[in-house]
């Protein structure tokens, strides 16, 4: 059985505000120079659950996929230091800033390109969009099932069984694979590499495509392709404004802010 686990670089969701800027000319957000990008968390517990699948299915291969930069390679070697068994990065500047849409598309390409893949899994969202696009579209664009907010997921034989996450519990669907599942944080903690994988994983491979080497056109993927647009981008102004009242009693202080509060239509 194969499983491509497709993951994020981005930087890290834990890192104080202050370390990105809004460039409102360019739209886009900016990050500090220097700043830490890590693999997305819920793209670790997808991975998580991979690894599970493999213990209980014997044989099970498990490959790692990204869209990025160069630096994107990182993300790669921490999936395979926790124990994927190969990677693929797709690296073009014409892959570059697209939207859900342009990724779903280079991602169905690449794992086009893979083979015959069994499942694909996805964590729920990216921790930096939070958009939760990206996995049903690989679904629709190679037509195969698309589970979400796995918290347990079971193979038998050639069906997927998925105990999902709900507003108010959860449900327990079926799929036949091939099948596109996206993983939640219910699952439970990732684990951390150990240093015999991490040791290991130098020697696992890695290949680099680029859009020619999946067939894509360049006009169709990445920015040129995205079907979102921007149409601004900033930082919302804050204002605000402090005012005591004052009165000879506090009953008083309450008369007069219930005032102030209905002038300023508050209340």
């Amino acid at each position: 059985m194969h499983l491509v686990v497709c993951i994020k670089y981005i930087p890290d969701p834990e890192a104080a505000f202050s370390m990105f800027s809004i460039d409102e000319q360019a739209k886009k957000v900016t990050p500090a120079s220097g700043l830490k990008h890590v693999v997305s968390p819920f793209d670790e517990q997808a991975i998580e659950a991979a690894l599970r699948i493999r213990e209980a299915h014997v044989g099970t291969r498990i490959t790692v996929l990204t869209l990025g930069k160069e630096s994107s390679r990182n993300a790669l070697k921490h999936g395979l230091a926790m124990g994927a068994d190969d990677g693929v990065l797709l690296a073009d500047a014409a892959l570059d800033d697209g939207d859900a849409y342009t990724t779903a598309v280079s991602l169905s390409a690449a794992l086009k390109k893979l083979g015959a893949v069994d499942m694909v899994l996805t964590g729920r969202q990216a921790a930096d969009g939070d958009a939760g696009i990206v996995g049903a579209g690989i679904g629709e664009l190679l037509n195969m099932p698309v589970l979400t907010f796995a918290k347990s997921i079971a193979i038998n034989s050639n069906t997927v069984r998925v105990e999902r996450v709900l507003d108010d519990g959860t449900e327990i669907v079926e799929a036949d694979l091939p099948a596109v599942v996206t993983v939640s944080n219910e699952i439970g903690a990732p684990r951390a590499p150990s240093l015999r994988e991490t040791m290991r994983a130098a020697r696992k491979p890695i290949v680099s495509w680029t859009a020619s080497d999946l067939g894509l056109n360049a006009e169709n993927v990445g920015a040129a392709g995205s079907r979102a647009v921007r149409e601004r981008l900033l930082a919302p102004s804050k204002v605000i404004q402090c005012e005591f009242i004052d009165a000879a009693t506090p009953e008083q202080q309450g008369v007069r802010l219930a005032q102030r509060l209905r002038e300023a239509k508050v209340l």
